[in-house]
């Protein structure tokens, strides 16, 4: 019997020293490196569905290895053993931002009229609660937080009409039920690139989801 048994002792478990790139990422980084990716797919660096599988890529991203992995070949994007770098949104004085980037905003229409227009606050996640009621969210001032936002429908028997720059894009692939209800896309932009990416989930039941662009003339 060794020494080692005799004594009780065990041998010291070799643990692998930790680097900058296993270091955990935010949700704000990955939604940064979906930013850089649209902008590389604007400049021709990247086609439609290299854009989609690096999007899905960063967004499961765990550790900055990880998510630096999609930049890796995009010239100038790619820094190993760093986070990304991104700038705090800037607002206007007089329109302070309301709710930090990692807030939810939940909105709810019960029998009633919602609407939001104008140079709004619009945070990374959103929640539209309509029932028996109307929901009119206008994008085309707001000022968002994250180049990509997430709103989810909770949407019964009532309408719901969300109006986006025409530099914006949607993706309503992940929305789970439309039910005795339609969804109207006057955009075109769903899964396409754009900035800010509005990622819509959740359910339409009994009622209608409208995209659209901002009308123009007098009458819009």
């Amino acid at each position: 019997m060794g020494e080692e048994e005799m004594s009780g002792a065990h041998p010291a478990t070799e643990t692998k020293p930790l680097t900058d790139r296993d270091i955990r990422v935010s949700d704000d980084e990955r939604e940064h490196v979906v930013g850089v990716l649209q902008k590389a797919i604007g400049h021709g660096m990247l086609t439609l569905d290299e854009f989609t599988e690096r999007t899905d890529q960063a967004l499961a991203a765990r550790t900055r290895g990880e998510l630096n992995t999609v930049l890796a070949d995009l010239p100038g994007l790619f820094h190993p053993g760093a986070a990304p770098q991104y700038a705090a949104p800037s607002y206007d004085q007089g329109y302070p931002q309301q709710y930090p980037g990692g807030q939810r905003l939940e909105l709810n229409a019960k029998y009633s009229s919602l609407q939001r227009s104008g140079p709004w606050q619009v945070p990374a996640a959103m929640v539209v609660r309509n029932k028996y009621g109307s929901t009119k969210l206008d994008f085309t001032e707001a000022r968002v937080a994250t180049p990509v936002v997430q709103i989810e429908l909770d949407s019964k028997w009532g309408s719901v009409e969300l109006i986006i720059p025409p530099q914006a894009a949607v993706d309503y692939n992940s929305i789970t039920e439309i039910k005795f209800g339609s969804l109207d896309d006057k955009t075109g932009s769903n899964g396409r690139a754009g900035t800010p990416r509005y990622v819509l989930t959740g359910r339409v039941h009994g009622g209608s989801l409208v995209i659209r662009h901002p009308r123009r003339g007098i009458f819009g």
